[in-house]
Order: C-alpha cells, then sequence, then structure tokens
C-alpha cells in the first residue's frame, strides 16, 4: 500500500474525530496536527517539480506536563501508521561535549521504520512460513526413511513402494496430532544460531552506542554464525522455525527501501523538553551549550543527510513536533533559525475538574476501565460512581493546585494510592464487589490530603 493510500481515508475532521476516542480537549492542537497530517497526503499528489519544494508543517506544543502534549503525537503516528520517536531535547548535547549527538534520533527512526515494514512483509509471508516450519517440524519428530543406494546386495531387488507410504501414513497422523494439541508435552532438539556475542567496549565522546552496534554488526557479518543446540517443547521449536523461514522468504533489500522511504516521508520526531535548551541570557556557562545544540538541531530540521547503517536518509519531510513548558523560557528564546522552522504555534491548556471527570469515564482506555479490567481477573468486581469519580477529580485539582501541576499525570497517582489495599487483598477477598462512591473516597485519602508536607511526598 502506498502512502498516498494510507493517507486517503485520514481527512483532518476524521483524524480529530480519533484523537477525541483517546485524548480529552486540546481541541486546537488536535486541529493543527490533523492538518499538518493531511498537508502530507497532499504533497503526495503534487507535480513532481513542486513536491520536493513543500516543507512539512512542524509545530511547537506550548503547555504544561500532562495536558496531552506526547499522546496526541503519538496517537497521530499510530493512527497514519508513520514510524514515530519520541526524544528528549535535554539528552543531546553539541559536538564535543559527553551526550548523545542529534543525528541519533534519525537513526532510530529508520530503525523503527525497518522493523515496522519487516513486520508488515512477515505478516504477507506469515502463512507460506507456518507451512514450511510445519513441515520441517514433521521431519524432526519423525525423519524420512535413508534412501539406499544400490549395491551388491541389492541389485536385482525392487523397490516396493509400501514403505513410503506407510511414512506418509505416519507423517500425517502426527500432523493431526500435532493440529489437535497432542504433541504440545513432546521436546524436539533444535539448531539456532548463537546470539551471544562477546561485549565490545567503545571510548568515544559522540554516538557511542550507535558506533556500538555498528561494530557488532560488522563483526557478525564477518564471522560465521555459530550454531548451538536447544531442546525445546513442539509449540516453542514450531515458532522458531516460522521465524526461521519467515526471514528466508523476506526480501531485506525491499525491506530497508521501503522503510527508508517511509520513514523519509511519513517519519515523525517528537523533541520534549525542547524549552530546556532555549537560552534564556546570551552569555557563557550552560547557555552556550543550549545554543550549540539547537545549532545542531537547524541541519536536522531544515532538512539534511544522515548516515545510517541503512544507508543516507534525508530528513527535507520529516514531520517534527516540538514539545515543552516553557514556564521560564518562551519559545522566541530559541534561535532565530530554529523558530522559521516551526511555524505553527499551538498552546494546550491546563486540565480543570471537569476535564479530569471526563478523562475517568470517557476515553476507551480511560484509568476506570483499566483497574475495573485488572481486579475482574482476581474475581473482583470494582464499580466508580458518578460522585466517587467527581471525588477524584476534585482531589487531583487540590493536589495540584497546593503542589506541582503534573496534569492527568496526578490522577494515576490518586487511584494508586486510593486503590492499594484492594489491589493487595484482591486475591484473599470475600466480598468480591468494591464501590468506590465518593465516601470511600475521602475515607482513603483524606489524611494524605489534609497534611500538605505529606501529600508533597505520596502524592
Amino acid at each position: 500500500m502506498t502512502f498516498n493510500e494510507e493517507y486517503s481515508h485520514l481527512i483532518p475532521r476524521k483524524i480529530v474525530e480519533e484523537l477525541d476516542r483517546y485524548i480529552i480537549g486540546q481541541r486546537e492542537a488536535k486541529r493543527m496536527v490533523a492538518i499538518a497530517l493531511r498537508s502530507r497526503w497532499r504533497r503526495q499528489h503534487l507535480p513532481l517539480e513542486l513536491r520536493d519544494e513543500v516543507l512539512p508543517r512542524n509545530i511547537i506544543m506550548i503547555g504544561p506536563t500532562g495536558v496531552g502534549k506526547t499522546e496526541i503525537s503519538r496517537r497521530l503516528a499510530k493512527l497514519a501508521g508513520a514510524p514515530f520517536v519520541k526524544v528528549e531535547a535535554s539528552k543531546f548535547t553539541e559536538v564535543g561535549y559527553v551526550g548523545r549527538d542529534v543525528e541519533s534520533m534519525v537513526r532510530d527512526l529508520v530503525e523503527l521504520s525497518i522493523n515496522m515494514v519487516k513486520a508488515q512483509h512477515a505478516e504477507t509471508v506469515k502463512e507460506k512460513s507456518a507451512k514450511q516450519a510445519e513441515e520441517r517440524l514433521l521431519e524432526l519428530l519423525l525423519p524420512p526413511p535413508a534412501t539406499q543406494s544400490p549395491g551388491i546386495y541389492s541389485e536385482g531387488r525392487e523397490q516396493t513402494p509400501s514403505y513410503s507410504e506407510s511414512y506418509e501414513q505416519s507423517r500425517e497422523k502426527l500432523r493431526q496430532q500435532l493440529h489437535e494439541g497432542k504433541l504440545n508435552e513432546r521436546a524436539v532438539e533444535l539448531e539456532v544460531k548463537d546470539k551471544n556475542f562477546p561485549p565490545i567496549g567503545v571510548i568515544s565522546n559522540v554516538g557511542m552506542e550507535d558506533l556500538e552496534m555498528n561494530l557488532r554488526d560488522m563483526l557478525g557479518n564477518m564471522m560465521p554464525g555459530r550454531k548451538r543446540k536447544r531442546r525445546v517443547k513442539v509449540p516453542e521449536a514450531l515458532a522458531i522455525l516460522a521465524q526461521e523461514e519467515s526471514q528466508k522468504l523476506i526480501d531485506m533489500d525491499e525491506v530497508v527501501r521501503d522503510a527508508v522511504q517511509r520513514a523519509e516521508n511519513a517519519g515523525i520526531i517528537f523533541i520534549d523538553e525542547i524549552d530546556k535548551i532555549a537560552s534564556r541570557e546570551k552569555g557563557g556557562g550552560p547557555d552556550v551549550s543550549r545554543e550549540g545544540v539547537q545549532r545542531d538541531l537547524l541541519p536536522i530540521v531544515e532538512g539534511s543527510a544522515v548516515n545510517t547503517k541503512y544507508g543516507v536518509v534525508k530528513t527535507d519531510h520529516i514531520l517534527f513536533i516540538a514539545a515543552g513548558a516553557f514556564h521560564t523560557a518562551k519559545p522566541s528564546d530559541l534561535i532565530p533559525e530554529l523558530q522559521g522552522r516551526f511555524p505553527i504555534r499551538v498552546e494546550l491548556t491546563s486540565l480543570g475538574r471537569e476535564d479530569f471527570v471526563r478523562i475517568l469515564t470517557e476515553p476507551q482506555n480511560s484509568l476506570t476501565r483499566q483497574y475495573v479490567a485488572l481486579l475482574e481477573t482476581e474475581g473482583v468486581h470494582l464499580e466508580f460512581t458518578r460522585d466517587g469519580v467527581e471525588e477524584i477529580a476534585a482531589t487531583a485539582v487540590g493536589v495540584n493546585e497546593r503542589t506541582e501541576n503534573i496534569g492527568a499525570r496526578r490522577l494515576f497517582t490518586i487511584l494508586e494510592r486510593m486503590l492499594d489495599q484492594v489491589s493487595f487483598e484482591a486475591p484473599e477477598m470475600a466480598e468480591k464487589k468494591v464501590v468506590i462512591d465518593a465516601k470511600y473516597v475521602r475515607e482513603r485519602m483524606q489524611d494524605i490530603v489534609k497534611d500538605e508536607d505529606l501529600s508533597r511526598y505520596i502524592l
């Protein structure tokens, strides 16, 4: 499937509706990312001479922690089937300092794209690889009869097909037992590649982990792969053999070609905490390094060629979404050249009590549904009443106001603390129904909420 076909059904309104299923509020941010994604589809329909001139609509999201900046970007990438990498700007350092170099984010994106495309190709050959794996497993369980070469004693002796027919009948009987699961406890011996490789130490101040991985790959290709014997149960043996057969059927040259193209044209890189590298004052000290990171980021964002082990990857049409709280710094504190590469700025609003109530009840993956499902595995039925949910939301807002505002993440902390006794006693509980109402919430949380010093440590 081409990129055009993948994006054709993703009109901005549908993208926003899909994001609404998982993320509450932040309408403006959803609209902006939906437009940026649709612009990619539009670009693919332009004439070739104009297509390369259209730049991606890079976005800066401004808002406090826990309001949905990362989740919007992650859900957008999942919706589009695009390779997505999240990096923290504070982990990168200027060339010459100890830390990761900025090009590693592109290498990570390509690696993830390779895995995505490889998984898709594996799905297309899944049926064929499963059949071939089954044949190999049957040969291990019932080795074929050795063919007798003609000699002095076999001369003139006619070969009857009875033995061969008997083998085929036994093989088919074994196949039936395999399908019925009667051989699951049987063990077989396999020869598998030994993936253990001696550790390699690399002394370098830039891209150390990338250099180490490249050395491992290079030495692994130069040295013949060692094999070792493993004794495993039939289901595990079938999975190992299916994986081996799948690797044989997949054309890795095609995978690399498709993956690089996908990374270049559909990749999304989310740069979190970009406000941490904004220089508030012009001068020496840490600000020099911050500005250095910005200048290293600039060629990646504006478009450059990055060397990876899969070849050269161009970053001209990768979508960059930057995010930061910008409490002490402002987007205007970034160097002008970098500001210009993020033409769209959107401010995400802080979440209030009503937002928290909706977060706890509306999304498909809401926290209340997660806890209900988790405790249902122990036979405990958890029921959240409306006033109980409102009390949890009010408690979260109160703690956020008195201590540090961490947004919706406070809900997880409060729920975990409130339900710790139920979670601990669930396997042994006689009463298998627990109702979480306003009274229950107040009883469990009142001591911690009242003590501000204690709530700072626990909530």
